[in-house]
């Protein structure tokens, strides 16, 4: 049980900074729906949950061979972030806004599109590595990836449903139009932040 104690506070421990992915995911769940915001949640949750694993299964190998890569990757995630800000804002600005309006995103499409592109950040893998090999290589196995897994999804479920709560408050379409700009200028602040 300690394995997966262990799991479970890794798992909040990467999930619980709010960045780029949170606010993705608050924002799916108020522009959409909850299910849409959770699947993207869980898609966050489920690459935590590959990372974890690697983690254990990897090591110090893993880290030694992301290293290399590590810059290209956090290139590319600074420009698919910066693609989905523009997106985000163009679409508010364009679309004329009306009460019924709702983002027209999938469960499917929010959970692929999350799992790729926090799959895209390197830096959680190390982060696992690190606390596995901090025990000594001893990650606990499977345990402590189920730990940081359900750590992770319990997480960004929350996530999902304080913006699909949020997103009930906001349906006029000024609100809509203020909510999509301000999610824009900080995603895209939080991917020029991964370029300094």
């Amino acid at each position: 049980m300690s394995a997966f104690l262990a799991g479970v506070i890794a798992g909040y421990g990467v999930a619980v900074p709010v960045g780029a992915i949170a606010v993705l995911i608050a924002g799916l769940s108020a522009r959409a729906s909850l299910r849409v915001g959770a699947a993207a949640g869980l898609g966050a949750a489920t690459a935590d949950g590959v990372y974890a694993a690697i983690a254990v299964i990897g090591g110090a190998a893993l880290t030694a061979t992301i290293a290399p890569i590590a810059t290209p990757l956090r290139w590319a995630a600074a420009g698919v972030l910066l693609l989905l800000a523009a997106h985000t804002a163009w679409s508010a600005l364009t679309k004329p806004a009306t009460t019924h309006d709702t983002d027209r995103t999938t469960p499917a499409g929010a959970y692929l599109g999350i799992l790729g592109l926090t799959l895209l950040n390197p830096a959680t893998v190390v982060y696992f590595t690190a606390l596995v090999l901090g025990r000594g290589g001893q990650g606990g196995g499977a345990w402590f990836v189920l730990g940081a897994f359900l750590a992770s999804a319990t997480w960004q479920l929350l996530i999902a449903g304080s913006g699909s709560l949020i997103g009930r408050f906001l349906t006029s379409p000024r609100a809509r139009l203020t909510t999509a700009l301000i999610s824009s200028t900080v995603i895209a602040a939080l991917a020029i932040g991964l370029l300094l």
